[in-house]
């Protein structure tokens, strides 16, 4: 390993700063998109788009960005999409129309998916001891998880003050401060490339692939599940990602390894992190909706309105799961956080059109927020403890597309459900509803009922995560030797162990 940079925590502070913008981005747009959708003339059915052309993008290409960054250089590869999600952002920032939009989202998703794994490696090949990489990843992880809040209450502020053009363009003095911050600061060590050859077939395939399943959630909304295309989109995507494992399994030098996928612990922790965004990525949506359309909400207003579930992830995270990892097998927090998120969710199933806050709409936020910190701390790390050197950037890439790509199936398939339950309610009412007032508030309680509908099933999906946690992982409390993981690869270097992943939205 290459001497120790002496600039490696001035280094930190523009690669936080990178990873703030990032997570700020996610939540800020969330504040702002009912205010967009009504500027641009976007349509219910494609709204969840402004959330999940970003997604998809990032989470599709994420893999691939890994690899460029182990190739091309993680510096050159961390600059470069700084720079581009700038540049994105200016154009999202200045959308015209509804395509125009969904464009710069999809491309601040692309340079995101640059960003992210550059970022998580230039942190790795840093800080090479154990304690100070420990202290360097809680920094950037309590960065991470607060840039969430600075998102809802900063996205809240500019769209009532401002414009919800001003969510994106934010984000270019934060890039540009980054991106210079990184060009003269950070120092990568020599001899950490990976110039093995691109897997050009994995990347089409595992990219199109997740393309057509989340274009065959979304299709579903408007045209039904038994529409062709839907349909046609399923098994295309089918295909397609089985044709990815095969592609895989055959070439020199795969995209993605399968032995990363195939090791029990990995293989669990991928399985139920992905589960337990789909639920949440459809609540920040809903939510979102439901108290600033049905309970009046101001942008400001409704940003503050999300900070118990800031708060408690917060705690989950840094108070229950750091403190208990190293005592605690990963299963027994990664079971029992994800049921206490499911606790919450059930307190959501309750909304009315006048429901109170404080009584349904706050506890259901801490005990959602509370379960997910805590199980997704211990998640982080053992994703990626235990495996080999090789394979630590994409082992960290794949719970980053888990997250992402969860996400925009949880926006995609909740909504779905959501808009069906909504349309069913006011089919099934209309008669009833003869004034203009009783069809205003036929309206409000069709889109609750929608609301409700869709929270039931991210309850459900909130169990299957937890069952799946109890069931697959197996290890020992993550504080002994690196063969404790119970990965069969093994590590050939203590400093190897751990590459803990922060979740990018």
């Amino acid at each position: 390993m290459s001497e120790t940079d002496p600039r490696r925590w001035k280094a930190l502070i523009f690669i936080a700063l990178a990873q703030l913008m990032v997570v700020l981005d996610a939540t800020i747009v969330n504040i702002a998109l009912p205010s967009a959708q009504q500027d641009l003339g976007i349509s219910d059915g494609n709204r969840q788009w402004v959330i999940t052309a970003y997604a998809l993008a990032f989470g599709g290409l994420l893999l691939f960005g890994g690899r460029i960054a182990d190739l091309w250089g993680r510096k050159r590869t961390f600059v470069t999409g700084l720079i581009g999600f700038a540049a994105a952002s200016a154009l999202g920032g200045a959308a015209t129309g509804e395509a125009m939009m969904l464009g710069a989202r999809a491309l601040q998703g692309v340079f995101g998916a640059l960003l992210a794994p550059a970022a998580l490696s230039l942190l790795a090949v840093m800080f090479t001891d154990a304690k100070e990489r420990a202290k360097a990843f809680g920094i950037y992880g309590a960065i991470a998880g607060g840039g969430g809040a600075v998102g809802l209450i900063l996205g809240g502020f500019l769209t009532e003050y401002l414009n919800w053009r001003w969510t994106f363009f934010v984000n270019i003095p934060f890039a540009a401060v980054a991106a210079l911050g990184a060009y003269f600061v950070i120092r990568e060590p020599s001899g950490g490339r990976n110039r093995s050859p691109l897997d050009i077939p994995g990347v089409v395939l595992s990219t199109l692939g997740l393309v057509a399943l989340v274009y065959g959630f979304t299709r579903a909304e408007s045209e039904g599940w038994s529409d062709s295309v839907t349909i046609g989109m399923f098994v295309g995507s089918a295909v397609l990602l089985a044709a990815f494992v095969l592609t895989e399994a055959k070439v020199k030098s795969p995209l993605l390894p399968l032995r990363v996928l195939t090791e029990r612990n990995r293989g669990g922790v991928y399985l139920s992190l992905g589960l337990a965004i789909i639920a949440m990525f459809g609540l920040f949506l809903f939510l979102t909706y439901y108290l600033q359309i049905v309970q009046g909400f101001s942008p400001v207003k409704t940003g503050f309105a999300f900070l118990p579930m800031i708060v408690g992830m917060i705690t989950g995270s840094t108070q229950i799961g750091a403190r208990l990892m190293t005592r605690v097998p990963p299963r027994l927090l990664m079971g029992p956080g994800f049921l206490l998120a499911a606790g919450g969710m059930l307190f959501l199933t309750q909304l009315e059109v006048d429901t109170s806050y404080a009584a349904v709409i706050l506890p259901g936020q801490l005990l959602l927020g509370l379960g997910m910190g805590t199980a997704f701390m211990p998640a982080m790390s053992l994703a990626t403890h235990g495996v080999q050197a090789r394979d630590s950037g994409v082992a960290s890439a794949m719970v980053n597309t888990s997250q992402q790509v969860g996400g925009a199936i949880g926006t995609a398939l909740l909504n779905t459900i959501a808009a069906s339950a909504t349309t069913a309610y006011i089919t099934s009412h209309a008669a009833g509803a003869t004034t203009p007032a009783a069809q205003k508030l036929l309206q409000a309680e069709a889109m609750v009922e929608g609301y409700t509908s869709a929270i039931w099933w991210a309850v459900g999906i909130l169990v299957a995560a937890s069952a799946i946690a109890f069931a697959l992982i197996n290890t020992g409390a993550q504080g002994g030797s690196p063969a404790a993981s119970g990965d069969g690869d093994g590590v050939e270097n203590i400093e190897d162990e751990v590459r803990i992943p922060v979740v990018a939205h």
